[in-house]
């Protein structure tokens, strides 16, 4: 398979021999470097984080603060060679989501399937506590409340504390400011990832069966808003199972791969601690 822009995308290990690629949307105020290490845990699929302004190697870059600008510049920046899925957790669900209607409405190849992860559909979301106008261990306590702790480094050191947080304002602001709008619904098969002790409820993670006219299911895992650090092995053994049946989809029903323009990059900064 051709290789993304790095810019955009990151991966930690080439495979040119794995069936299938996947691009993972981070969290709010999240890295890529956490998803990138799941290469380790997922044989057979080259696994790929994308990386967004304002974090990681693109930190001098201004963040973006609006889902539609957001996902225009994705998709004018990052070529989605395929065969490939999208995979995204929380505010990256919702990224990835609108990003396989972008790539739609572009007449561009788009995933075999969507793998979404600790998010209600979008037609469903609650109104999100607004934390975006809040400042340095005021905004840090606030996310703990909703999220639960956050990695001693941020509250050690101001420094990279008010550089991550940057990138986080800016995630709640997108999430605060977003409005699903009314589309037809896409056909590519969407598995739903949650955990138990999430805040989404059964109805609000069973209604992203609306946004598809292909298959649907809902996962869930013991654990909170990052189950899949708590539960580990349940969630690697599932997202494989779910990789392997976006690989054996019909090749002729896949899209053709675009062209590809650049070569891999890595990420000096991946594995920066992450805040959700």
């Amino acid at each position: 398979m051709t290789a993304p822009r790095p810019r955009w995308a990151l991966c930690r290990a080439r495979d040119e021999s794995a069936a299938l690629r996947m691009y993972c949307f981070p969290h709010s105020g999240g890295s890529p470097g956490e998803y990138m290490r799941w290469s380790d845990r997922l044989p057979g699929t080259e696994v790929w984080g994308v990386q967004l302004p304002g974090r990681g190697s693109r930190l001098a870059e201004p963040p973006f603060t609006d889902m539609a600008d957001l996902v225009e510049a994705v998709v004018a920046g990052l070529d989605f060679a395929g065969p490939y899925v999208l995979f995204g957790h929380s505010l990256g669900a919702l990224v990835a989501f609108e990003t396989a209607h972008a790539l739609r409405e572009r007449g561009l190849p788009g995933p075999r399937a969507l793998l979404l992860s600790g998010s209600a559909a979008p037609h469903v979301l609650r109104p999100f506590p607004s934390l975006s106008d809040l400042e340095g261990e005021e905004l840090v306590a606030a996310v703990e409340k909703v999220y639960g702790p956050v990695p001693p480094e941020i509250h050690q050191d101001a420094e990279l504390r008010d550089m991550l947080l940057d990138g986080l304002r800016a995630d709640l602001r997108i999430v605060g400011r977003y409005t699903h709008r009314e589309r037809p619904a896409l056909n590519v098969p969407i598995t739903v990832f949650a955990g138990s002790g999430d805040d989404e409820t059964p109805g609000e993670l069973a209604a992203w069966q609306a946004c598809t006219t292909a298959a649907h299911e809902v996962r869930m895992f013991s654990g909170d808003h990052f189950y899949f650090r708590e539960n580990p092995d349940a969630f690697f053994t599932s997202l494989t199972a779910a990789l392997a049946e976006s690989a054996a989809l019909n090749e002729s029903a896949a899209p053709a791969e675009p062209a590809a323009r650049d070569l891999p990059g890595t990420d000096p900064l991946a594995a920066a601690p992450s805040v959700p």
